[in-house]
């Protein structure tokens, strides 16, 4: 098994989706951290905090190709359409699926509900939900397949403009004229 960092994991995602699998923008609360070798520690995806009970929704297009149980716990996977070969494939758990294997899904569309938590989730976060992306065997970070204007927390800011032109003046060159042609520096 090979592992991976991957910062665009295919340019049929160019775009980068415009939603998270759980809330607006959730926080990650344990974040991608690949082993160092096949069966070394580490975290092959993320965890999103969510209530229990939140909606799951597909970050991309594709087809569902498992939705049931794993080792007691729900798992949805999705095999995202015009990804390559071997295709990206995202994972969801612990979720209560919505749909059944087989199924197509567009972006945003609900998939599952998050179940009660499993141990998983950090202390810090009761519930969340762990969300992975893999091409074959290998895994990847699954934040990569978001925007990248999804990735941050603080929304943009517009501040004061100071010394901006009084109507009926533009700008030509290094100065500002009037509708005569008049020069005002």
């Amino acid at each position: 098994m090979t592992l991976l960092v991957c910062a665009l994991p295919h340019r049929a995602l160019a775009a980068g989706s415009r939603f998270w699998p759980v809330g607006d923008r959730p926080a990650v609360v344990r974040p991608w951290a690949p082993p160092a070798t096949p069966y070394g520690p580490g975290h092959r995806g993320v965890d999103l905090a969510a209530p229990i009970g939140a909606p799951v929704r597909a970050v991309a297009a594709g087809r569902v190709v498992f939705a049931g149980d794993v080792a007691g716990r729900g798992v949805l996977s999705v095999e995202l359409a015009g990804t390559g070969n071997p295709p990206l494939r995202t994972t969801y758990e612990p979720v209560t699926a919505m749909v059944e294997k087989g199924a197509q899904v567009a972006p945003g569309d609900p998939v599952g509900v998050l179940q009660l938590p499993t141990g998983h989730c950090p202390p810090a976060s009761p519930s969340c939900l762990h969300w992975g992306l893999l091409r074959g065997a290998t895994y990847l970070d699954p934040l990569s397949l978001l925007d990248p204007s999804q990735l941050h927390r603080d929304p943009a800011r517009l501040l004061p403009v100071w010394g901006w032109p009084q109507p009926g003046l533009w700008r030509s060159a290094d100065r500002w004229e009037d509708r005569a042609g008049e020069s005002r520096l």
